[in-house]
């Protein structure tokens, strides 16, 4: 028993000594660590292309290029391109010989889309030139044509005729933004006039043609896509095109919206819908059109309309050609499709999840209703999952809240093979510690996860601050991954203790638990997040639960200000572009039809939610000090919420700070303002998480 004891003393011993060598994360070590994107597997399963962007503090000196990494694991990544500007969209030929970008080059005052010829080597060379800009491409099946999306003015017939409105807009006398209808902004940009089409061109020719100039669809007030990457593709023949489009945008201020597949021809005309019914009432919205590698069948995400303000996606398999719906394929406990990938069998396809703070691997085969867990990694997430047409090759982003994204080889079993180290050795040298995970029931009966990550030099010994971190969303979780924003570790640096609680709402614990937030949008989850911190405090001796202070952003901001009107448990609050009244929040946000719905009517109505859960009410209960910022372009939650909150605070005397940032949006991305950010953030929490013995 005494050499038992002793071989665990000197085990312990060593690891303290090993950790001893490692340094604290600065805030320098997690912006300058290099960012590894997505992966985009070649048709031929060979190669993975994807970008890495080399951050500086400097704004012009930041660097994002094109990489290329072959899948068998015996080469390392070599680096296609060196120009100053960042290439996205990559789309291979089905040959595997050539890449297709997008990026801004030389002279050129919009992306346009560039060729760069693996095999033949040497530079890439500009494909299109249209002055409204190409992003999106893909190759023709048989590599002679580009088909790529461009944002047109609407009733514009062709290049000439955007180029004559553009020139119209630039000579106006006056400047205003001028709408009938919603939506009017999204996150931090007006909307403006010009809408998504879809082109061809013949690769080497400047024949670029819109599919949907002067039709129906593209005439409707509604007519928009859904986001910038909505997807489209090439039928297998190559004869039409499949992509995404909604018809009722416009009517996003009293109905939820949805985005159909349409087909149109290479040669131009109506498109025609294969999805869901001529109402433009809101009916389920798909996305990410996909083919199998025999092309009998389309794979698409699709997110059902039941009227709830969350549904989880399901992937679903059309039969080509006749159009018809084949399956749903759902995924345990109802979690939501992120990324999926058909194998080459045609018969199988891969999909990824979020699910318990990772995204895991799932397969489903045809005639399955429910996709089966393949497998996770040990710890961490695996992401962005892509395939080869040809070779059974399964390539994805893998991260963890230690190790920084890189890319790596799944194969059908789950098992990992990386291919990239573009941030392991920084990383090594830093004193990260594993994220811990806990679970616990709540009042309600659901199962609430949490994360614990603890300080550099952790000795158990001490007693440490407890730093309660909440996520925004709500529709997202927390999960063991690498974060720039809020990170972890770099939190936790001072000595802190971090807790992260996937709340009554989060994603990746089936649909009905997202679901549930809906009626209840702060209480539910602030009573989580509480319920949580006791429950840590109970189960980590090392946790002084004295000395408290929480801190979020977005929905985690509206949190943190639920909590400054509900709760004087913790000593200091932070509140990063949160809301302090749920009324003002309808009315001047980018989106307010799902609040609406949330919230259980219209604000007129002044349901029990509007009233009862709504911060500013409890305005003559704020007595915790915060730090508020927020950014002023930032249209998802306006600058207003947070200069009402700032004026409450200073109303009732309550010791607090507001900083605005003038350049940033939602979130904070620059990386002086980060590091600024950063800075007052810790110096926030040390005031008042400083040692007990050292309080007045």
């Amino acid at each position: 028993m005494k050499a038992r004891i002793a071989v665990v003393v000197l085990l312990a011993a060593a690891t303290f000594a090993q950790a001893a060598d490692k340094t604290t994360i600065t805030h320098e070590d997690l912006w300058l660590m290099p960012r590894v994107g997505a992966p985009v597997t070649s048709p031929d399963g060979k190669f993975a292309a994807f970008n890495v962007t080399e951050p500086s503090y400097k704004k012009d000196e930041s660097r994002t290029h094109l990489w290329l990494v072959a899948t068998d694991g015996g080469t390392p990544a070599r680096r296609l391109t060196a120009s100053k500007t960042a290439e996205s969209g990559i789309a291979w030929s089905a040959d595997s010989r050539r890449l297709a970008f997008a990026a801004k080059r030389g002279d050129d005052k919009v992306a346009q889309i560039w060729i760069l010829d693996l095999a033949q080597g040497g530079e890439a060379i500009r494909a299109t030139s249209l002055s409204t800009g190409a992003a999106e491409p893909e190759f023709s099946p048989d590599g002679k044509r580009l088909l790529f999306t461009s944002h047109v003015y609407p009733g514009a017939k062709d290049d000439k005729d955007n180029e004559r409105i553009a020139k119209e807009h630039e000579e106006r006398k006056y400047k205003a933004h001028v709408y009938t209808g919603f939506p009017i902004r999204n996150f931090d940009k007006w909307i403006e006039d010009k809408r998504p089409h879809v082109f061809v061109q013949t690769i080497g020719a400047n024949d670029a043609r819109d599919l949907i100039a002067g039709s129906a669809l593209a005439q409707l007030p509604g007519y928009s896509a859904p986001d910038e990457n909505a997807g489209s593709t090439w039928a297998p023949d190559g004869r039409s095109i499949v992509f995404v489009a909604s018809r009722n945008r416009d009517r996003a201020a009293w109905q939820f919206t949805n985005a159909d597949l349409f087909r149109v021809s290479v040669d131009g005309g109506e498109p025609k819908r294969l999805t869901g019914n001529d109402s433009l009432d809101a009916g389920d919205s798909y996305g990410k059109p996909r083919f199998s590698a025999d092309g009998r069948t389309l794979y698409a995400a699709v997110t059902p309309q039941t009227g709830a303000i969350y549904n989880a996606s399901r992937l679903a398999a059309i039969d080509w050609p006749s159009g018809k719906p084949r399956a749903r394929v759902e995924l345990p406990g109802k979690l939501s499709v992120a990324s999926f990938a058909p194998a080459p069998d045609s018969r199988t396809v891969f999909i990824t999840a979020e699910s318990e703070g990772q995204e895991k691997l799932y397969r489903a085969t045809n005639g399955d209703n429910e996709a089966k867990l393949v497998g996770a990694p040990a710890h961490g997430t695996w992401a962005h999952l892509s395939g080869g047409v040809k070779s059974p090759m399964l390539v994805a982003q893998y991260e963890s809240a230690t190790e920084p994204p890189e890319i790596v080889r799944l194969d059908a079993s789950g098992k990992m093979q990386k291919l990239t180290n573009f941030s392991g050795e920084r990383a090594a040298r830093l004193d990260l510690a594993p994220v811990e995970h806990f679970a616990f029931t709540n009042a309600r009966g659901q199962r609430i996860d949490s994360m614990l990550v603890k300080p550099p030099h952790f000795d158990p010994a001490r007693k440490y601050p407890l730093l309660v971190v909440m996520h925004g969303g709500p529709f997202s979780q927390w999960r063991d991954q690498w974060v720039l924003r809020w990170n972890y570790h770099l939190l936790a640096a001072p000595g802190y203790i971090v807790l992260l609680t996937n709340y009554v709402g989060s994603t990746g614990y089936g649909e009905a638990f997202s679901q549930a937030i809906q009626g209840d949008p702060l209480k539910g989850p602030g009573d989580d997040i509480n319920a949580a911190a006791d429950e840590a405090i109970k189960k980590y001796s090392f946790i002084d639960a004295s000395r408290q202070c929480a801190a979020g952003a977005s929905y985690g901001g509206h949190l943190s200000n639920w909590m400054q009107a509900t709760t004087t448990r913790y000593r200091c609050l932070v509140s990063h572009a949160g809301l302090v009244n749920l009324e003002a929040q309808w009315g001047t946000s980018d989106t307010i039809y799902g609040r609406e719905v949330g919230n259980g009517g219209p604000v007129w109505e002044q349901g029990a939610i509007w009233r009862e859960q709504n911060p500013i009410r409890y305005a003559a209960k704020f007595k915790t000090p915060a730090l508020v910022s927020v950014g002023e372009r930032d249209f998802r939650v306006p600058i207003n919420n947070a200069l009402e909150y700032w004026s409450a605070l200073q109303r009732q005397r309550v010791e607090s700070k507001l900083i605005v940032f003038p350049d940033e949006n939602h979130w904070v991305l620059n990386a002086e303002d980060s590091k600024f950010w950063y800075s007052e953030v810790q110096a926030w929490f040390a005031r008042y998480l400083k040692d007990e013995k050292s309080q007045p």
